[in-house]
């Protein structure tokens, strides 16, 4: 799964790195928790790009409330394209989410070691990411939900399960309606992780109140 992340970068360097043609409105993070409004990108019709902030969290169109967000932080790439809670985004609500690593817990005898997963030259990334709206009352709720895969060898020692990584020259074909759902769905058989690393980190992460440098600062393995 995927349920905390981090994205310290600025705003010129997401818009460099995106390919955006307007400003970015976002607060930086070490430790990114669901259930609040994260940065996404998404294409427009003139296939231009623009950065939204969209609830972790994911309400279908036809939900009757908002209250089983926080189980859709997470939408399985082996089930995305049947489950009913995932399906019509799948079909034409794709996103990319902007992070610079993700952290995960490694189960140990002596209880749970943190890693920061990150790229080599820890430089930015995207997850794969729907969104959907909600219409309530007077308001529309969009929220947005992380896809995540069966672990890499680099993952399986940490946990079972990651989120898939969409590289940069397959962006415009993951925001793209004219992507057909196979061509999509073969997306997400990502190799993204062959320029990643794992850094394990201090138990100061495990806390989403905690939001500072010590998140990601690696520290040895406890035994």
């Amino acid at each position: 799964m995927c349920g905390r992340y981090s994205l310290t970068t600025t705003p010129d360097l997401i818009i460099e790195h995106f390919q955006l043609l307007r400003q970015v409105k976002f607060q930086a993070s070490y430790n990114i928790p669901p259930g609040q409004k994260i940065l996404c990108i998404v294409e427009l019709e003139d296939q231009s790009r623009k950065a939204v902030n969209l609830h972790w969290g994911l309400v279908p169109s036809w939900s009757k409330d908002a209250k089983n967000s926080a189980y859709l932080i997470n939408a399985r790439a082996e089930t995305v394209r049947e489950k009913p809670s995932f399906r019509s985004a799948f079909k034409q609500r794709h996103c990319l989410i902007p992070a610079d690593g993700f952290f995960e817990w490694q189960k140990q005898e002596t209880g749970k070691q943190a890693f920061h997963i990150h790229r080599e030259d820890g430089q930015l990334f995207a997850f794969a990411g729907l969104w959907e709206q909600w219409p309530h009352e007077a308001e529309t709720l969009y929220s947005c939900t992380i896809i995540t895969t069966a672990a890499t060898d680099l993952m399986q020692p940490i946990h079972a399960r990651m989120p898939v990584i969409i590289p940069p020259e397959h962006y415009h074909h993951w925001l793209d309606k004219a992507t057909g759902e196979d061509d999509a769905w073969a997306l997400l058989e990502n190799q993204a992780y062959s320029q990643m690393t794992a850094t394990p980190v201090s138990d100061w992460v495990n806390s989403p109140l905690h939001n500072d440098a010590r998140c990601v600062e690696a520290m040895p393995i406890r035994h």
